[in-house]
């Protein structure tokens, strides 16, 4: 015996104790599938036999089925279950979570039964608890159909029970196996020349192939050279001319295997009308009927018989390409998708409604996805609009083409929308809709105005990030509750912000005397991560800055949904504006679009938008108060109390002689080398600020082109960013600076010392230090990712985050020992954190998506980490 289950479902298992349940079970499921009742008494009361804790135990069982059927797991429940009220909550459970019941029972006669249990000491009960549990299985034997168990498996003897098999089998939802691609229809409600010419559009011709007969099967076959299929969403009758050409063309491409079909809620009316039932003559399905009523009569009937048996045999919703992709009439939720249930099926065909109506009478319907969530992207109709758009990953794409609108194809996974106008109006809908050639184009498509408020509960708490650099990617709930705060207080507009660059750690500590950084550690470290050329590119002394910008309003208005005239951006790393002064940012702005438009590469890269990580000088620009109180304020007390503090310690000294002289005299000289690294500290902050009254004052540092229309430049090397940026800095010399690079093979000694040589002349003229990183983007070698970027820094600059008097030996120990390798973590995480949010933006996700990773590369930054570094 070969007892077929869906692979969802709740498997319970029914029969008397000694019947051998927990034995079948094991047999025949995995250890983690089977929730037994005695277990849950033993967790409880340490006790699997104690009977006062039944009530408990079950609770906990429901409890844990839930949370496995939720994930969509095939659940086993392990207990007696021989009376009705016993499986009553477990069948509203498998309602609940829209899975199919399933009965394994175990009706062993009685005295089998009774003969296990005297060989179990755990079983010391009488003969009559099985004689009553048996008693309780016959009677409901009968019932257990109407129950709600929609596969119901007995087995009376041991031998059966021996002999059973179980095989598992996916629900006809489940064509996960089916990658595509696909072409998927909207709404086409008898609008067969719209129908012929759209297939024709997309590719499909009529094979030479035919079902022959008179009947439904007659007539011509779609297919595709190419090996595509279609996916038609329903409601293919009523209202249109040519009701019955299309269900048959539809018919015999799914017969052929050349398409597949879900049903609409018109073509289940009109099933239930050809079956016999009661229903109102409304909709269009008068005009249905009457070409069924005008086949001759001989062939009237059976013609009649197919339609209804083809449409009845539609599934509900399909789930396809791996999980990626659902297609339903009405839509579908998340937490239905590939799962069987009446209420599935109602909504796969009327989607939710309110309970209210319009001023049409017409029910006023709950939009489900305004508030999805799933990974899948949701192709539906039902509804006609007057052009498909995206949002949160589901789409509309019935464009009432009966209506005098037009017939809808989105080609998956290509997510390109083809469509033919409908030739003329054949029916007048009782709400008014509006076609493409009459509309006027909204303000915002549905995803943008949908992200004009986000919602803080998808980036709080803990979150689990995934990403394609580096899987997943952990945010801890304290560190995104201290993003929130940062966002939501200083952030600028969000539609804006999206992308937020990684933290960079430093090179490994040099062990040369009087430094702590060293280029021969930058390139030690790439070495032994495979990575045999590195580009060293200048470190400015500057602030993080990442500038968005658009070429037009109209880019602005498409891309980013910003209508209030802005064009761009500059943002600091913290995701808050750079300019208080929004003039200056205005036409600071404008001069970097002029820079690209003089260079072509709005149209090289063919792209109306473009996101640029810089750096912007001066430092002082953003760091005017850090400078006033921080390093201004340490350079002004030592310069004014150090001087006279060396000039008292001369005096008294001249006034000593012997040991006192000498260790006066040993205390100024000490005091002397104080000022001396003071008046270093000075120099070396001064260089990098002046004063910025105008737009003149700036200079801005690009360095990585990040992303433009359609892509994310990570797959480009670190040269091709550095010569198309330095194109664009030659158009505007006076605000660009081309950032000096230098290329390393690290793996030649030669090559090598002219790195650090490059380096050495870089900090002896005050420069900062260099940027290393892997000539790739993105390097992955054998020990994994390796860090984008690490930084190498001068002795003097240094002096800046370290104190005057860092290079004396006793702080140079204690700086030495800092440890690099939760920074480095961090880097890694932020890396991939930034790139998946451009990458989600490019491919024109929910704004919720591209913040997660905004979000939480912000909630990262707040992970404490070594401050040495």
């Amino acid at each position: 015996m070969t007892f077929k289950i869906p692979k969802l479902s709740l498997v319970i298992l029914i029969g008397p104790s000694g019947s051998g349940k927990s034995t079948f079970a094991r047999k025949h499921f995995l250890p983690t599938e089977i929730l037994s009742s005695d277990a849950c008494r033993g967790m409880i009361s340490d006790d699997e036999n104690d009977q006062g804790v039944t009530t408990e135990a079950f609770e906990v069982l429901r409890f844990i089925a839930g949370k496995r059927l939720a994930l969509g797991k095939l659940t086993v429940i392990d207990a007696t279950n021989v009376q009705a009220e016993a499986r009553k909550p477990l069948v509203a459970l498998a309602r609940q979570y829209h899975c199919l019941p399933v009965a394994l029972v175990l009706a062993l006669p009685e005295k089998v039964c009774h003969e296990r249990n005297q060989a179990r000491p755990d079983r010391d009960f009488g003969p009559h608890v099985v004689r009553n549990q048996t008693t309780q299985l016959q009677r409901s034997l009968r019932s257990l159909r109407k129950e709600g168990f929609r596969y119901v498996f007995v087995m009376e003897t041991p031998a059966m029970v021996d002999a059973a098999t179980v095989e598992r089998t996916p629900l006809w939802n489940d064509r996960r196996n089916e990658q595509g691609p696909f072409d998927i229809i909207g709404d086409v409600h008898g609008c067969g020349d719209e129908l012929e010419l759209i297939l024709e559009r997309l590719g499909y011709t009529v094979s030479a192939e035919a079902l022959g007969g008179p009947l439904l099967a007659s007539g011509p076959i779609y297919t595709h050279p190419e090996g595509r299929k279609a996916i038609f969403l329903g409601d293919l009758v009523d209202r249109g001319p040519r009701v019955l050409d299309v269900v048959r063309l539809v018919r015999n491409m799914v017969v052929h295997g050349s398409a597949l079909c879900v049903p609409g809620n018109h073509d289940v009316k009109l099933v239930k009308k050809l079956l016999g039932k009661n229903v109102q003559i409304t909709h269009g399905l008068a005009e249905t009927l009457a070409e069924i009523e005008a086949i001759p009569g001989e062939l009237r009937t059976p013609f009649a018989k197919e339609v209804a048996e083809f449409l009845d045999s539609l599934v509900s919703h399909y789930v396809l390409d791996g999980g990626r992709l659902v297609v339903a009439h009405a839509g579908m939720r998340a937490e239905m998708q590939g799962r069987g249930s009446g209420k599935v099926r109602d909504f796969a065909l009327y989607g939710e409604t309110t309970g209210e109506t319009d001023e049409f009478g017409l029910p006023i319907r709950y939009d489900w996805a305004k508030e999805y969530r799933g990974s899948a992207q949701v192709v539906y109709g039902h509804t006609p609009v007057p052009s498909p758009e995206w949002l949160n990953r589901t789409v509309n794409i019935d464009t009432g083409c009966v209506f005098g609108g037009r017939l809808t194809a989105l080609r998956y996974p290509e997510g390109e929308f083809v469509s033919v106008p409908a030739a003329r109006t054949y029916c007048v809908p009782t709400r008014p809709f509006l076609p493409p050639a009459e509309a006027q184009a909204p303000a915002l498509s549905a995803q943008q105005s949908h992200d004009q408020v986000l919602d803080a509960e998808d980036v709080l708490g803990k979150r689990i990030i995934p990403t394609r650099l580096r899987g997943n990617v952990t945010i801890r709930e304290e560190n995104a509750v201290a993003a929130l705060e940062v966002m939501s207080r200083f952030a600028v507009d969000p539609r804006w912000l999206i992308y937020l660059p990684p933290t960079m750690s430093p090179c490994e500590t040099s062990r040369e005397p009087g430094l702590l950084e060293h280029p021969a550690e930058a390139f030690a470290y790439y070495r032994s991560q495979g990575v045999p050329q590195v580009v060293c590119e200048e470190k400015h002394m500057g602030s993080r800055a990442v500038v968005v910008l658009c070429r037009d309003e109209a880019a602005a208005w498409d891309r980013f949904g910003v209508t209030t005239g802005e064009l761009g951006i500059v943002t600091t790393r913290t995701g808050r504006r750079f300019f208080n002064d929004t003039d200056l940012e205005r036409r600071f702005l404008d001069r970097v679009r002029s820079a690209l438009d003089a260079t072509g590469l709005w149209d090289q890269l063919n792209t109306a938008w473009a996101c640029l990580d810089c750096e912007l000088m001066p430092w002082s620009a953003k760091a005017q108060e850090l400078l006033r109180t921080q390093y201004a304020a340490v350079g002004a007390a030592g310069s004014a109390a150090l001087p006279p503090a060396i000039a008292a310690l001369e005096q008294s000294a001249s006034r000593l002689n012997g040991e006192e002289r000498e260790k006066l005299t040993g205390i100024a000289a000490a005091y002397r080398l104080r000022g001396e690294d003071i008046g270093r500290f000075v120099a070396a902050y001064r260089q990098y600020c002046w004063s910025v009254e105008s737009l003149a004052d700036l200079k801005l540092a690009p360095f990585h082109l990040l992303a433009t229309e359609g892509q994310v430049h990570a797959d480009k090397d670190h040269l091709w960013h550095m010569t198309t940026l330095a194109d664009l800095c030659r158009a505007d010399p006076e605000l660009l600076r081309a950032t000096p690079s230098l290329v390393v093979d690290v793996t030649d000694p030669a090559s090598q010392a002219a790195g650090i040589a490059w380096w050495e002349e870089l900090t002896a003229r005050g420069g900062e230090g260099m940027v290393v990183k892997p000539l790739n983007f993105i390097h992955r070698g054998s020990r994994g990712l390796s860090q984008p970027a690490v930084k190498c820094r001068g002795r003097e600059y240094l002096r800046i985050i370290y104190g005057p008097d860092y290079t004396t030996e006793e702080n140079l120990v204690r700086l030495r020992s800092r440890g690099l390798g939760r920074k480095r973590s961090l880097a890694l995480g932020e890396f991939a954190l930034g790139l998946e949010a451009l990458e989600r933006f490019v491919r024109r996700e929910p704004l919720r998506r591209v913040h997660e990773c905004v979000f939480g590369v912000l909630a990262l930054e707040s992970e404490p980490v070594d401050p040495r570094l």
